[in-house]
């Protein structure tokens, strides 16, 4: 029998290959269990490593705490997490200077890490000197906060801990939310540090150290994790324990074999699974799908614009007029998300929010024209390159632009990458025109501009470089009257309009797909699990 989609999705002797949920999962009752198949691995449980894969980002959410997260908001789509609601976790309360450049955070006295021994002050210093500190992804993050140096924080009692920075910014507080600023319990990290790695980075790849609501039980590195509940942890948004006594996040690498022990009851939860599986799921309507636009993320067509050809701007334009964006869309995503094309606006974007539909369509007539304008004539030649690990839904898009492009002479060659490749190429500015999908954790306009359009960072996929954008996503920053900051974000977007340095495409649905008796998922800025106020009905 051929294991393929369809074979998979009907059931029957497929299951016989997929690999044991683990023996320790039985030791619960099902209702107490919640299991997880992810395609992808975690590989560290300590998200801040280099490297570390977004399931590991999931995982440390559970296991460690931090001073404050992000509240919820409820959607048409389901629940969010709302970047403007900021609540406390091991700060009961945070009070903000009246300059707002010093925060001051008033510890819970009952926070406990896993061993029992309580969270201090000195806990949360040595934690927020690491984040700024250590060789790891947390300091590049938290810069964007204006959170640098090991000066900033300051023990003032055993449950008061304070924070200062050099002058308001928008992010700084957001940046404390986020995952790479976990509380780790000192004494035990400290006790595993060398001289060599005084942040016990080593350790805690592959250990914890935390007061979350889950603690660790197993961890075999890209397989499976298996996490059992806190009892004495009551930080979810009700005030209670987490919904489920145990947790397991299984690596199930084929995303039909994953579809279909979510359909026969197998497994609990995948947020992963091919947009064509996941629509014949909601047709038969056995199980429950929450699709979420990503608003924090986007899916993007880039160019590079620091060399030939695409250093050409009418060559950018001439190809941005060239594809059919509404067909790409349906054969690449089934319409599974939010597009970012065919606005009607010109020279001004209706509001400052980015990402936002920008005025893309196809005009095959005025391509051609655009291009004769860029000097090409006659056409020419280019690779067009994707991840092979979204095959499913790059192939459908590179083959239509391929098509649509060669309607205009620029004959295109499509370059099929592995994960590692593309990922080094990106980094090294090697890529001339491809495809990628990336993600904000504050979405915030200025953020994205400074993340994603300024600088010679990995994230600048164009490696656009317009000392206009620089400056406004600066000032932009630091802005803090809402009309002067919206004002700066139009006139932003509307640069990147005119320049097209990337053509967004949409923001993806995230397609939790789970029974119909699982509650409480919330689609998070990491787009990963929060297991804290999951539940089953």
């Amino acid at each position: 029998m051929k294991l393929d989609r369809r074979n998979l999705l009907a059931g029957g002797a497929a299951l016989a290959t997929v690999p044991h949920l683990g023996r320790e999962a039985f030791a619960q009752t099902r209702a107490e269990t919640l299991r997880q198949v992810t395609g992808n691995a975690v590989n560290t449980l300590d998200p801040t490593m280099p490297g570390s894969t977004r399931e590991a980002f999931g995982i440390s959410v559970n296991i460690y705490d931090r001073l404050v997260s992000f509240g919820k908001k409820q959607t048409p789509a389901g629940w969010v997490f709302d970047p403007d609601n900021i609540r406390g976790e091991l700060a009961e309360k945070v009070v903000t200077s009246a300059d707002g450049m010093t925060f001051t955070f008033h510890l819970r006295r009952d926070a406990k890490f896993h061993d029992g021994t309580p969270v201090t002050a000195e806990d949360v210093k040595w934690s927020l000197d690491r984040a700024v500190s250590a060789r790891s992804l947390a300091a590049a993050q938290i810069q964007t906060g204006s959170w640098t140096k090991p000066e900033q924080f300051k023990i003032i009692d055993q449950y008061t801990v304070e924070a200062k920075v050099d002058k308001p910014d928008r992010l700084a507080l957001p940046n404390l939310c986020t995952l790479y600023c976990i509380i780790f319990n000192s004494k035990v990290v400290k006790s595993h540090a060398t001289a060599a790695d005084p942040w016990g980075q080593e350790w805690t790849k592959t250990n914890t150290a935390g007061s979350g609501a889950y603690i660790l039980e197993s961890f075999r590195p890209g397989e499976q994790v298996i996490l059992r509940r806190n009892d004495a942890w009551n930080r979810s948004i009700d005030g209670k324990p987490a919904g489920f006594r145990r947790v397991i996040c299984q690596t199930i690498p084929e995303a039909a074999t994953r579809a279909s022990l979510i359909e026969k009851g197998d497994a609990d939860l995948s947020i992963d699974l091919a947009a064509s599986d996941v629509a014949t799921l909601a047709s038969r309507g056995t199980v429950k799908v929450i699709s979420t636009p990503q608003f924090n993320a986007f899916s993007m067509i880039a160019f590079n614009t620091q060399a030939a050809p695409f250093n050409n701007k009418k060559l950018r334009q001439a190809v941005a007029a060239a594809l059919p964006y509404g067909n790409i869309f349906k054969a690449a995503l089934f319409e599974r998300g939010a597009p970012l094309f065919g606005a009607n606006w010109t020279d001004t974007p209706p509001s400052g929010i980015f990402p936002q539909p920008m005025p893309l369509k196809q005009d095959v007539a005025l391509a051609r024209k655009l291009l004769a304008e860029a000097g090409f004539p006659n056409g020419l030649d280019t690779p067009f390159a994707f991840n092979v690990g979204a095959a499913a839904i790059a192939e459908p898009m590179a083959a239509l632009i391929k098509e649509s492009l060669a309607a205009i002479n620029i004959r295109v060659d499509i370059q099929k990458l592995p994960d590692a490749q593309i990922s080094t190429m990106v980094t090294e500015k090697k890529l001339p025109f491809f495809t990628e999908t990336s993600i904000a954790w504050l979405p915030s306009t200025d953020y994205f501009f400074r993340n994603f359009f300024t600088g010679n960072q990995r994230w600048n996929y164009s490696s656009w470089d317009n000392a206009e954008i620089v400056a406004l996503a600066e000032k932009a920053r630091f802005e803090i009257n809402a009309a002067e900051y919206e004002k700066l974000c139009k006139k932003m977007i509307s640069i990147l309009a005119e320049e097209v340095p990337v053509l967004l495409l949409w923001q993806p649905n995230q397609d939790a797909v789970m029974p119909k008796n699982v509650e409480g998922y919330v689609y998070g800025y990491h787009r990963q699990v929060d297991y804290r106020d999951m539940k089953r009905a």
